[in-house]
């Protein structure tokens, strides 16, 4: 949980940088890629529910003033307009967040799906929901025969390019 706004824009801005590291490896042809015929979450629709999930989650805790789509809004067709979409959004959020919200807040709690969360477990929330989905991402991303970029550390492809291995 997070119990300073300026500690949470930090991350913020890193964890931010690397979806977006992500997500301009994506191909249009890619947006497709599902698990084996799993009816389950393509690709593009990953990328596109992490890009919802900004404006979403932040309005929903009472953080209004980010962009970004609404959420089950039409998954688009272009990587790059995937990418846009969640850099724009990305970038609206600690502006937002500091007219919404200070330190002293964060210890208080708001209605979130049906729980009560501290505002501080929501921008927590936020940072691992995009990890989470991140990581799966990435695994559809090597099923379309993608190069993953490292998000905390370099890839297989990354070590490969230094001429070091992976690490087991």
């Amino acid at each position: 949980m997070y119990r300073r706004i300026d500690d949470f824009i930090s991350d913020w801005a890193m964890d931010s940088k690397g979806t977006v590291n992500v997500f301009s490896h994506l191909t249009d042809e890619s947006l497709n890629q599902r698990v084996g015929l799993s009816a389950g979450r393509t690709l593009g629709r990953l990328a596109w529910h992490i890009t919802e999930t900004v404006r979403e989650m932040m309005e929903s805790a009472g953080v209004p003033g980010v962009t970004g789509p609404e959420q089950h809004s039409p998954t688009p067709t272009s990587a790059a307009e995937i990418t846009r979409a969640y850099e724009e959004s990305a970038a609206s959020l600690p502006a937002a967040l500091r007219a919404a919200w200070t330190d002293d807040v964060l210890d208080e709690y708001v209605p979130m799906y049906g729980q009560q969360w501290k505002r501080g477990t929501v921008l927590s929330a936020l940072m691992l929901h995009q990890a989470h989905h991140r990581g799966q991402m990435t695994v559809l991303m090597r099923q379309a025969g993608l190069s993953v970029p490292g998000v905390y550390g370099p890839a297989a492809e990354e070590w490969a390019a230094m001429g070091m291995p992976a690490l087991p």
